[in-house]
């Protein structure tokens, strides 16, 4: 993968580039270092990355789609170098044990799937978030298709008193990491 994206125009704001290109250099090392060597970037450090913005900078859409490519290649990896360590049998345990931890929050009622946010604080609007765990709900327990882009990608509104934004993203995190694992 290259490092060099298309730049944004010089009154736009985009990725700043330096940083861009620092964490896709950090990111091929570990790449290049063999499975399991604890190389400090991993498909979740990949899905967390987050940049700041500078006028004429990279294109945000470029390099968000090139690193949903670089996680889904580090999972694969991932995934491989767990089975040839662990074998088949505890790979597919412990994404089958992520997926009923999931399935059991997705379970609770509606509006009580996750901690509240004071009255006075921004969090995400429950009925976003409710919403979107019904599908999910219906990815796991009955197959309806949902692809890893839609929970990647998904956007709630704020509202005061809404859902702690930290745990909706945590689990999100894990739904992306069991889809990743059975792809």
């Amino acid at each position: 993968m290259g490092t060099t994206f298309p730049r944004t125009g010089r009154s736009k704001p985009g990725y700043r580039m330096r940083d861009v290109d620092e964490f896709l250099l950090a990111a091929r090392r570990a790449y290049d270092a063999p499975p399991g060597a604890g190389a400090g970037v991993d498909a979740t450090t990949i899905r967390r990355a987050a940049f700041p913005l500078e006028k004429g900078g990279y294109s945000t859409v470029h390099v968000d789609s090139a690193l949903e490519r670089l996680e889904d290649a580090f999972a694969l990896r991932e995934r491989e170098h767990a089975i040839r360590t662990s074998g088949d049998r505890a790979w597919y345990g412990e994404t089958r044990a992520a997926a009923q931890e999931i399935t059991a929050r997705l379970r609770r009622p509606p509006g009580r799937r996750f901690e509240r946010t004071g009255f006075l604080s921004q969090g995400y609007s429950p009925e976003d978030v409710d919403r979107f765990a019904e599908r999910l709900r219906a990815y796991f327990e009955k197959g309806a298709p949902i692809r890893v882009d839609d929970v990647r990608t998904v956007a709630f509104r704020s509202k005061l008193g809404g859902y702690r934004e930290w745990q909706v993203d945590l689990l999100l995190d894990a739904v992306v990491d069991v889809m990743l694992a059975v792809r």
